[in-house]
């Protein structure tokens, strides 16, 4: 989908705030109601926009532990490499995770409690996959951007 001016703006008002009425799109956007609701309809239908939701600040959660976690394999087989990120994928701990290129195989963002939660995290649950070989904490001191607009 070829995406034009009109729908960067779209896009970039569904970003600050999914929950704006159709009728205060349309308007900021200079658009009426109806046109505007196909729009976004497209947007969706074409994957551009993959869902709606709203930002929870973790610690309000009690979520005081926040890591980036860098995860080396010990071999790259198919089967192991599918065990691994089906792990992970269910693991509500890890927020986020990626393949990348570079020292570390994977990436992890991950959320517990505390220390000890991660502590457990790493010994009852990511050290025992037979995949992993290695993993390095970096832990998260200070939040400086999280959650940044998509932008065009």
């Amino acid at each position: 989908m070829q995406l034009d001016d009109r729908d960067i703006r779209i896009l970039a008002h569904l970003q600050k705030d999914c929950r704006i009425s159709n009728a205060d799109l349309a308007e900021s956007v200079g658009m009426s109601a109806s046109a505007l609701w196909r729009r976004v309809r497209s947007l969706e239908e074409a994957g551009v926009i993959e869902r709606y939701g709203a930002v929870v600040n973790p610690a309000q959660m009690g979520l005081a532990f926040h890591a980036i976690v860098h995860v080396q394999l010990t071999r790259h087989e198919q089967g192991r490499l599918d065990d691994f990120i089906h792990a992970v994928e269910g693991r509500s701990e890890v927020q986020e995770c990626y393949a990348t290129t570079g020292q570390s195989d994977y990436y992890l963002r991950v959320l517990c409690r505390d220390l000890d939660a991660y502590n457990r995290f790493l010994e009852d649950f990511l050290f025992r996959l037979p995949a992993v070989d290695s993993a390095q904490t970096n832990v998260v001191l200070r939040t400086i951007k999280r959650n940044g607009p998509v932008g065009a």
